[in-house]
């Protein structure tokens, strides 16, 4: 019997031209590190587990795994996948017993691959147990492997841009929102976190923070919505190794929580991804790391169903000084 899982939006690329950082990303990385209030989670905290993060191609965020004591493995840390995957080049170094088969419901496709059995999966200095995963092809993924929700319902999860550092803290951890400006109230739904409550261009929108996907994607329901003309068509492949054609235009704004975020960069197309968590006939955007880096640190507190966003430092002082601010690209 096979099981349906998701990897939803993780992707291994774009065939277009790459899309450039924004200048508000590249001025973070490059200002010195100031004070301020402590983080969440808690960096003192000896619960606290800080890693450093690898970049891949595709500008996303990898960090070091264990498996069955094999490795260390590069993970992508994907906030818009259900489940944890391995590809076959972890199958490579260590044996690991099947557990049937499962339907992968990528970005562009569904599809059939065997499931394995990882009795221990040691990620920062925890140690997660009895995990189906998926088998995927690494020239798919560019990765080792894909650290899901299912492993990361147990954490707190702060990205750091600025100090390229990951920090991941136990959910039971009362830690509140130091440090932040922002802090969205989410809906989960199959595990993700789903902003409800975001304005595209004036259009209520439902926006998915994706920390596996390089760019920006909206799907057709949202393009007419906000009648958006194509700039440019792009094809992007998932981890099944498939590909979609979908239309590159750009949004003037997305507004959430007193922030609005200018003219953006989003590619549009109906995806078995967005049906899986029945958006398919309203309006939703996946936000990529080629946004997310616009903010010097993002925290996703699965427990609370919170999603809070640090910031830059210029934009932090127009916001503290009227509620509401605007980060240009």
């Amino acid at each position: 019997m096979s099981h349906i899982i998701w990897t939803a939006f993780a992707t291994a690329g774009l065939a277009a031209a790459a899309l450039p950082l924004t200048q508000v990303a590249d001025d973070a990385q490059k200002r010195t590190p100031i004070a301020t209030t402590p983080l969440l989670p808690d960096l003192t905290d000896p619960r606290t587990a800080i890693l450093p993060l690898d970049e891949d191609s595709n500008l996303r965020y990898t960090i070091p795994v264990k498996i069955d004591g094999a490795g260390p493995y590069n993970f992508i840390i994907d906030t818009g996948a259900q489940a944890t995957a391995v590809t076959d080049r972890v199958m490579r170094g260590v044996i690991l017993p099947p557990a049937g088969e499962a339907m992968v419901v990528g970005m562009a496709s569904r599809r059939i691959v065997d499931l394995v059995e990882l009795d221990r999966f040691e990620v920062a200095d925890r140690t997660l147990h009895n995990i189906a995963a998926p088998v995927l092809q690494h020239r798919h993924v560019g990765a080792d492997g894909i650290i899901g929700l299912d492993a990361l319902q147990d954490f707190r999860v702060l990205i750091d841009f600025r100090e390229e550092t990951i920090a991941m803290a136990d959910a039971d951890e009362d830690l509140g929102r130091r440090g932040f400006e922002i802090v969205v109230r989410a809906r989960s739904k199959l595990g993700q976190l789903l902003i409800t409550d975001a304005l595209i261009e004036g259009v209520r929108a439902t926006v998915i923070v994706d920390t596996g996907a390089q760019a920006s994607m909206g799907n057709l329901a949202l393009q007419r919505r906000i009648s958006a003309k194509r700039a440019q068509e792009v094809k992007t492949t998932d981890v099944n190794g498939a590909s979609i054609l979908s239309d590159l235009s750009y949004a003037r704004s997305i507004e959430f929580q007193g922030l609005e975020v200018s003219n953006v960069p989003i590619t549009f197309a109906d995806t078995p991804a967005f049906e899986a968590l029945g958006l398919q006939d309203k309006p939703v955007l996946s936000l990529g790391m080629q946004h997310l880096r616009l903010f010097d640190r993002v925290a996703i507190d699965f427990a609370k169903r919170q999603i809070l966003f640090d910031l830059p430092r210029r934009a932090r002082t127009r916001y503290e000084g009227n509620h509401a601010t605007r980060l240009d690209q």
